[in-house]
């Protein structure tokens, strides 16, 4: 699969469609402070953080610190993914022991052990939709969305081909257990601000 992506990006080129290089390339040159900025499926997403999203977020970095240290961690931090012009900045990916990365500096795919994303209204729909595709694609083994708008947290297990074949949903206050997953930690949900 990951053949078919790298000619479709220089194929790009060649029918002079931007590659992600390109497209990260002018985001960087834009002067728009405070935001999360990605591109899925080829359009671009940019979205201010707010306070729930980061506690969310540094909640979970916390507890995943008892395992990874943060050289194995990133948050909105660019990881190129399979399918065409993917390149998101996951609010939370921990990767396996032994990750390197590319020659650019990029994290790759296959050492993610674990993504999170926190929704937020304007990027739900990716979050539940396209990246949760490409997450399963890439073989991601856990993949946990947070929705502070519901209160309710939802993990995807068991990728094959592009989707999960297990999820569990729960709210906010229930454990999220990942023992069973590469991780091997059970996480607390219980500070997870709502809103």
């Amino acid at each position: 699969m990951t053949v078919v992506e790298t000619d479709r990006i220089e194929m790009a080129e060649i029918d002079n469609e931007p590659t992600l290089d390109a497209m990260f390339e002018w985001l960087e040159e834009m002067p728009i402070p405070g935001c999360k900025t990605e591109i899925v499926g080829g359009h671009i997403f940019m979205t201010p953080q707010r306070q729930v999203h980061f506690e969310i977020i540094q909640g979970l970095i916390e507890q995943l610190r008892t395992k990874y240290p943060l050289k194995r961690m990133a948050s909105d931090v660019r990881i190129d993914f399979p399918g065409y012009l993917n390149g998101f900045a996951c609010d939370v990916a921990a990767m396996k022991d032994g990750a390197v990365r590319d020659d650019k500096g990029h994290w790759r795919y296959e050492d993610i052990e674990f993504v999170a994303e926190v929704i937020s209204k304007g990027t739900a729909s990716n979050d539940y939709g396209p990246k949760k595709t490409a997450f399963a694609a890439a073989g991601v083994p856990a993949y946990l969305i947070v929705d502070p708008y519901t209160g309710k947290w939802h993990l995807h297990t068991l990728p094959k081909e592009d989707e999960y074949h297990c999820t569990l949903s729960l709210g906010f206050g229930d454990s999220i257990d990942l023992t069973q997953t590469p991780v091997g930690l059970t996480l607390t949900t219980g500070e997870f601000p709502r809103g």
